[in-house]
């Protein structure tokens, strides 16, 4: 359940309050005690001392702030809906391997998992570049691409259409195996490095 800080701040300034007012009583006017055979007997508190506790409440009113004057509505401040960065990750992986399930409770078809390798790819990336020296995310990384690789190539000898697909809508870059790439694939990704001269 969760509160605003305005209900929250309202809630302790009145317990505050409630508590001031009877933490200034004196114990020995409060409460009189009698005992008996060692067990204490309590007598009600004088109904003029009462009286003196319930106008110190209504004195001590002035002092409660009232839940409008502490909203964060008008600075636009909402801290409730901030989605994390980790649960947004998990939101994607799953719409994007729903996108490429084959029914309804395939887990293991190899569009399922590289679906759900190429977000985790992208967001270790991102990482990555944050922290340059998270080595063992790095080698986490470097894995997560071979296994990728692997899946891509056994779909590619299975399935070239579902292979096409799943690699040209996710633009992942990969070489087939036993296909020789050309220079504008293996090439074209990169910025021209020199000034052609002669126009070749």
């Amino acid at each position: 359940m969760a509160f605003t800080k305005s209900a929250l701040l309202a809630v302790i300034a009145a317990t505050s309050v409630l508590l001031s007012a009877d933490a200034f009583v004196a114990p020995s006017t409060s409460l009189k005690t009698q005992t008996s055979f060692g067990v204490p007997k309590f007598s009600p508190i004088a109904s003029s001392l009462a009286e003196d506790d319930v106008a110190e409440a209504e004195e001590a009113d002035d002092f409660i702030v009232s839940a409008g004057d502490l909203d964060d509505e008008e600075a636009g401040e909402d801290d409730d809906l901030v989605v994390p960065e980790w649960y947004a990750h998990q939101l994607r992986i799953k719409e994007l391997r729903e996108q490429y399930r084959r029914h309804e409770s395939d887990t293991g078809s190899p569009e399922y998992q590289v679906a759900g390798m190429t977000e985790r790819i992208s967001y270790l990336t991102k990482h990555l570049k944050e922290h340059p020296k998270d080595f063992s995310t790095r080698r986490g990384l470097v894995a997560l691409v071979n296994k990728r690789r692997r899946l891509l190539n056994y779909l590619f000898r299975e399935d070239i259409d579902r292979y096409q697909t799943i690699v040209s809508s996710m633009g992942i870059r990969h070489k087939a195996p036993g296909r020789v790439q050309s220079r504008e694939d293996k090439y074209g990704r990169f910025p021209p490095q020199k000034v052609r001269k002669g126009g070749r």
